[in-house]
């Protein structure tokens, strides 16, 4: 399998503005160029012809990063997941098809960004569906030129990008919310007040003398229940057991043909039955 994801770049490492300076002395490839290493990598896994068309598109990358420098996440990060995915772009590259290179690798380098960007711009992922990753880069860049939606604006939006105005409203929310610990800082002043959501948010978690008491009801349960069956005879014990207890239930007509009576039969059994255990479970 091809290892083109372990190319050496050999490119300045210690600073930014300089790999992006190294970066745009890089010569440009012509067409002809271009079609001549992609066709020496995929006909015969020529890694230094990978090497140089991932070379001469990596300002490129630089350029697409900077078009997300409002995220707030590290510019050389941003850099670098692009570079993986012109590397994904270069290895699924078919010269023949007639396009440059430029143009099929934007997809790829975007795609990079925008899973780091939503991996890290929030603790909790904020967008998982594709309609969810769709809008949240979309209604960002909206929300910049417009601040907080109207009605009006948000059923726009939604029109535009295929979605429901709901989805966009809760978007909405998401992208202006932000990150808090749960406990919250430790505050010696026991008085002061904890805005943290370990403060004031409700715990439904059943107590342990509430989920002592369930599973002492449940076990009560379930002896009276063993108790009522043995006042049963056999056949009825049977009957219960396989119309009610077993999981894969059996009709009455499977029961009658077992014993050889009528379904009419088998359901005056299960009656009679049933209501002997209704009067052991009374006493």
């Amino acid at each position: 399998m091809n290892n083109i994801n372990n190319l050496q770049l050999a490119l300045p490492t210690g600073s930014l503005d300089s790999y992006i300076q190294s970066v745009n002395k890089i010569p440009l490839l012509s067409a002809e160029e271009e079609r001549e290493l992609a066709q020496r990598y995929h006909e015969s896994d020529d890694l230094e012809a990978a090497r140089r068309l991932v070379l001469s598109h990596l300002r490129f990358v630089v350029r697409v990063a900077r078009g997300y420098s409002g995220y707030g996440l590290s510019q050389a990060d941003l850099i670098q997941e692009g570079s993986i995915g012109l590397m994904k772009a270069v290895k699924r590259f078919d010269p023949e098809v007639g396009v440059r290179l430029v143009s099929f690798a934007v997809h790829w380098v975007r795609a990079e960004m925008h899973e780091f960007i939503l991996r890290n711009w929030r603790i909790v992922k904020v967008a998982t569906t594709k309609s969810q990753r769709k809008l949240f880069f979309n209604l960002r860049s909206a929300k910049k030129r417009l601040g907080w939606l109207n009605q009006a604006e948000v059923d726009a939006v939604a029109k535009d990008l295929g979605v429901s105005s709901a989805d966009v409203l809760k978007m909405e929310q998401r992208l202006s919310a932000h990150d808090a610990s749960f406990d919250g800082p430790v505050n010696d002043d026991q008085d002061g007040e904890i805005f943290s959501p370990a403060g004031y948010l409700e715990d439904n978690r059943p107590s342990p003398e509430l989920q002592t008491e369930s599973l002492q009801l449940k076990e009560l349960d379930q002896q009276r229940l063993y108790n009522a069956l043995q006042n049963l005879d056999d056949r009825s014990q049977d009957v219960i057991k396989k119309r009610w207890l077993n999981e894969k239930k059996a009709t009455l007509h499977d029961l009658a043909a077992v014993y050889g009576v009528s379904a009419e039969r088998i359901r005056q059994i299960e009656q009679n039955a049933m209501k002997k255990m209704k009067t052991a479970f009374a006493a």
